[in-house]
């Protein structure tokens, strides 16, 4: 009875399996879903955007640009640099890779060579070549000098190199170090020949688009254009009157006020243009012909375009934060911005692309504008400063040569002197502190080699601490006072741990990002393993920072 019952058992299942509708046969075998992601990842970076920009001119920002991705993505309100020493290709490495210089080893846009003795360009490349230019220094570069992967080589990975990545900048460093090392392709601008350009590290010849876009002479165009205000220069409510005697005079003008004509120099025919909004113009119109030309966005795998927007840098070098220039260049940059994001929309589709933004670094207001507001600012003689650093070595240790080199207010030791002489990098430091010490401008000076006996607060010495590199970094930090540097009486400059040049935006936009903002203090570093986390991929090898979590949708 028992073995008749297990039978009818047996046989009532199998009928029940093999009598199951056909609907459900077809659900059980379905293909699963693939994994959601976006189809074109889209990296901005603006050259100096400090961040209070996004606030300083709102009202006369469009809908379409920078309010759009406002109002619509997520905003880290207190994102900073995680160290010191902020220039251009330290802050692309690091948005980039998710580190810091003392782990990606770009400490400085240059910096020396203590085993070859030789200054290095970050970006520099002796065994690569030129190609689309007969400017043959202009292609010497790749990405060699950056020590480990990019938010955009972990995606290459991560598809099997079946994805495709492009970077556009008219700075070589702004493009190739965003690009990473396994990039399809990075550009950059001659500005001798007006060609977008790229090396041989990777590829023999330029593609046909980039071709036909250099066919264009656009750089002509545009520099027979001029620069003119956008709006009635009395709308300009943001700035300060033009003319202002701390601004820097731009290549052939007499003054530094409206209208500029745009006159090219001798040997470098564009370089006049390229500091002026046209140079925007020309880095979105290069970024949206690889989008076309390389069908970006269009196949089975995400792609990413790395744009990095140079020209805002050489604009506030010149006439700084709180000229009309400045002004004018940001409201035509929140133009470029919403050309752009319609070009994506129509491209890939609405909501099928996810954009970041920041920044490489900000900028300290012209001292000059400080002093006529009783602000504390100052500028440091930097030949006064060089001068009594070597007369000070020199007094105490019979020669001078105990100094390789200075980059990056950074003093560069001869290790063999040292031992020679018997005298350490603190003695040395010592003599220097005394010396310098008293000078305008001048906050401490400081051992890299031994930053634990450092007397810094507990704010800046980590700062300077993520910078330091023990193979490409100086043996000597001088730490300057909030407010000044080294440089001239008109214009200025970025390269602090302070405030002004670390608060850079941090913006995400569009596919996966639920909309909002954190007054939390966030990093540059965490924008690399942010990305990361919305593509479900590895972050970058060197990464230490966090993915913003509440900027993703689940």
């Amino acid at each position: 009875m028992k073995n008749a019952f297990s039978f009818l058992l047996a046989f009532v299942t199998a009928l029940s399996v093999t009598a199951q509708p056909a609907s459900k046969k077809a659900a059980s075998s379905a293909k699963p879903a693939p994994l959601a992601r976006p189809k074109l990842v889209v990296g901005i970076v603006v050259d100096q955007m400090r961040y209070d920009y996004f606030y300083r001119y709102y009202d006369k920002y469009g809908a379409g640009g920078f309010r759009r991705l406002l109002a619509d993505g997520f905003n880290c309100r207190n994102n900073h640099y995680h160290y010191a020493l902020t220039v251009t290709g330290p802050g692309h490495a690091a948005v980039y890779t998710g580190s810091m210089p003392a782990i990606n080893g770009i400490v400085g846009n240059e910096w020396y060579d203590p085993f070859a003795r030789k200054g290095v360009y970050c970006a520099e490349d002796s065994t690569a070549r030129t190609v689309g230019s007969e400017n043959p220094a202009a292609g010497k570069m790749s990405p060699r000098n950056l020590l480990t992967s990019t938010v955009t080589d972990q995606l290459r990975i991560a598809t099997n190199f079946r994805n495709k990545t492009i970077s556009v900048a008219i700075k070589d460093r702004g493009s190739i170090l965003p690009a990473g090392h396994t990039a399809n392709g990075a550009y950059w601008f001659d500005s001798k020949t007006g060609n977008w350009i790229t090396s041989t590290f990777y590829m023999k010849e330029l593609p046909q688009w980039v071709k036909d876009l250099n066919a264009k002479k656009l750089p002509t165009e545009y520099t027979r254009r001029g620069w003119n205000t956008l709006l009635p220069i009395a709308e300009y409510t943001e700035s300060t009157p033009d003319d202002q005697p701390y601004e820097a005079r731009p290549a052939g003008a007499t003054k530094p006020t409206f209208p500029y004509e745009l006159a090219g120099l001798a040997g470098n025919a564009f370089g006049t243009v390229t500091g002026t909004p046209w140079g925007n113009t020309m880095t979105k119109d290069m970024a949206m012909a690889a989008v076309r030309g390389e069908n970006l966005g269009k196949g089975d795998f995400t792609d990413f375009l790395a744009i990095s927007f140079s020209t805002p840098d050489q604009i506030g070098h010149g006439f700084g934060p709180n000229s009309v220039e400045q002004e004018d260049i940001y409201l035509r940059l929140d133009q470029e911005f919403a050309d752009l994001l319609t070009f994506l929309d129509g491209w890939v589709g609405k909501g099928n692309y996810t954009v970041f933004l920041s920044a490489d670094h900000g900028v300290m207001d012209i001292p000059g504008f400080w002093k006529q507001h009783n602000l504390p600012a100052g500028l440091i003689d930097a030949r006064q400063l060089t001068a009594t650093v070597r007369k000070a070595v020199s007094d105490a240790f019979g020669t001078a040569d105990l100094i390789l080199a200075s980059e990056n207010y950074q003093v560069y030791l001869n290790p063999q002197m040292l031992k020679e002489k018997k005298v350490s990098v603190e003695q040395v430091r010592d003599v220097i502190r005394e010396a310098i010490l008293p000078l305008p401008g001048v906050a401490d000076v400081i051992s890299l080699r031994n930053l634990g006996t450092a007397g810094l607060n507990d704010y800046l010495l980590p700062l300077y601490k993520n910078a330091y590199n023990a193979k490409r970094s100086g043996d000597i930090q001088i730490v300057t006072q909030p407010g000044w540097f080294a440089g001239g009486a008109t214009g200025t400059t970025h390269g602090s741990p302070y405030n002004y040049d670390t608060h850079v935006p941090f913006l995400l936009y569009g596919w996966g990002v639920k909309p909002g903002e954190t007054l939390r203090r966030t990093t540059v570093a965490d924008i690399a393993p942010t990305i990361s986390a919305l593509l479900h991929i590895l972050p970058p090898s060197g990464s230490v920072g966090q993915p913003v979590e509440e900027a993703l949708k689940k």
